[in-house]
């Protein structure tokens, strides 16, 4: 069993920040790759950002240059910096590792 817990959401000014934390525990072997994802209200589940153990990075059109992904392999835990924040940025955001395990899911709410 793996398990996942977020943390960091909450309610936040337009052009705010957050910080969103995902530590990962249990049944770990490998973990290849670790991802941020979202749903917004009446929206579909859409990647965010991603990273591998090499370091690749993707990240989603409508964040890039503000939002920033990084991990700590030692901690087992994936970050996501969240900068100018848009109310278009409202969702719950979901951790993601190897394509496989999800988090519960921790509410982003830009609102002024």
């Amino acid at each position: 069993q793996v398990q996942l817990v977020e943390s960091g959401g909450g309610l936040v000014q337009p052009g705010g920040s957050l910080i969103l934390s995902c530590v990962a525990s249990g049944s770990i072997f490998s973990i290849y790759l670790m991802g941020w994802y979202r749903q917004g209200p009446g929206k579909q589940r859409e990647l965010v950002a991603d990273i591998s153990n090499g370091g690749s990075i993707n990240y989603a059109d409508s964040v890039k240059g503000r939002f920033t992904i990084s991990r700590d392999n030692a901690k087992n835990t994936v970050y996501l910096q969240m900068n100018s924040l848009k109310p278009e940025d409202t969702a719950v955001y979901y951790c993601n590792i190897n394509l496989v395990f999800w988090g519960q899911g921790t509410q982003v709410t830009v609102s002024s």
